[in-house]
């Protein structure tokens, strides 16, 4: 099959509202010192700020900042790793983790404690049992920083978030596996909220920082989360974001992901962006637009080889497979019950072997016919690429807009799709 049998491409733009905070450290100042934090600790106390392992694009300013109005109350903070299997689940993964993120004491300028030690907080009315790491247990108050967002496992009025990090990134990795295997017969969103709960009884948590993002991944909400209203404005700031989400614009024959990972989503690949769900049912959101196959082309480095996600495409390239550490994979799938997004796809040495394998498995025979999509990754949407094709629905959408004449597909010497693009001066 060659190049010119391909359908020529179209760079596309997005126009979502931008709703980015300007002054993200002002606004972080301004939220602590008017909250009721600090008030419920002693000069001198230590305190505890759970930290998780989600791409959250300012999370370096908005720990460091937390980690500076501490220090000016007269406290000793300390960042520790909020997460459940994330980082192979050990202590010394879940600390690179952060450090990746430049979370750690050289440029936090408090200690970064990472152990998976734990303490039982007793059942919920459920009989599910709570649990939290030990440090954080033994500080004087925990203050947990984590972005709101829907999940990529289920659909809820609570979903990721704060209330979410309490109740299974503080439970670290064994609290983590008790809680999903309680998941698979009560649902995820009813056993966040009953550990939870349950947390909040320990009377450790002082609440949390709530970021939110608007569809360009820039922090539009920051809030200063008591835990008496954590639950209530859980459910509102999730109602906010979800009407902020970006999406592919059109019904596709194929997406193409150029990227994968971890710090994309914690499934790999927004399953809501992509219309799939982690039990591998293609399509099963009808609010979003269908796609019928995917291919992924790579994983990302900041993923460290955890290739959750990969299961979701129908046809990868042998360059995303090979990278895939299967150590952290299977852990995050085993102890998530995801076991389906670890499968592997089939997979092919080149990207040209790859679109030219599942183009014909579209159901049409005129591979122009075949409607392409084509993005970076699931966070960033605003900048895509598709076929010339569906021209006739982008130029009804107000929201596109065609930024150069149409471009057929390349290849470069070994094959691999030439990500033309990708260069923002286009």
């Amino acid at each position: 099959m060659s190049s010119s049998i391909f359908p020529r491409m179209l760079l596309i733009r997005q126009h979502f509202p931008d709703l980015r905070i300007h002054d993200i450290m002002g606004k972080i100042r301004g939220d602590l010192v008017a909250s009721p934090f600090a008030a419920h600790l002693k000069p001198g106390s230590r305190v505890a700020i759970g930290v998780g392992s989600r791409g959250i694009r300012d999370i370096a300013h908005i720990v460091r900042a937390t980690v500076d109005y501490w220090k000016a109350q007269g406290m000793q903070p300390f960042i520790f790793p909020a997460m459940g299997s994330h980082g192979a689940a050990t202590a010394e993964g879940q600390a690179e983790v952060l450090a990746q993120s430049k979370i750690a004491e050289p440029t936090m300028g408090c200690p970064v404690i990472s152990q998976l030690e734990i303490v039982s907080l007793g059942k919920s009315n459920d009989g599910i049992e709570a649990f939290m790491d030990r440090i954080a247990f033994e500080s004087d108050g925990v203050l947990l920083i984590n972005r709101v967002k829907w999940h990529t496992d289920f659909v809820g009025k609570i979903e990721s978030g704060l209330f979410k990090m309490m109740a299974i990134g503080l439970g670290k990795f064994a609290g983590a596996q008790r809680y999903h295997a309680h998941a698979y017969k009560m649902g995820l969103e009813h056993v966040i909220r009953s550990v939870g709960r349950q947390v909040l009884k320990s009377g450790k948590i002082l609440g949390g920082l709530a970021i939110l993002e608007d569809a360009y991944h820039n922090t539009a909400g920051i809030e200063a989360v008591p835990a008496q209203v954590m639950e209530q404005r859980e459910e509102e700031n999730l109602a906010i974001v979800k009407s902020w989400m970006g999406k592919i614009p059109a019904d596709l024959d194929i997406l193409i992901v150029d990227e994968i990972g971890k710090n994309v989503s914690g499934a790999g690949m927004d399953t809501k962006v992509i219309n799939r769900s982690i039990q591998g049912h293609c399509n099963p959101f009808p609010d979003l637009p269908k796609i019928e196959r995917i291919f992924a082309r790579d994983l990302t480095s900041a993923s460290c080889g955890n290739g959750l996600g990969v299961g979701f495409a129908d046809v990868a390239s042998n360059r995303l497979v090979n990278k895939i550490d299967w150590l952290p994979t299977r852990i995050n799938a085993l102890t998530s019950s995801s076991t389906f997004s670890v499968r592997t796809p089939i997979h092919f040495p080149s990207d040209r072997e790859c679109m030219e394998r599942l183009m014909p498995t579209v159901g049409k025979l005129e591979m122009s016919e075949v409607t392409i999509g084509w993005i970076h990754n699931t966070l960033e949407l605003s900048l895509l690429a598709m076929s010339e094709n569906l021209r006739p629905q982008i130029e009804r959408n107000p929201m596109l807009e065609i930024l150069c004449p149409p471009r057929q597909i390349e290849f470069d010497a070994s094959d691999n799709l030439i990500e033309w693009w990708h260069q923002r001066e286009l």
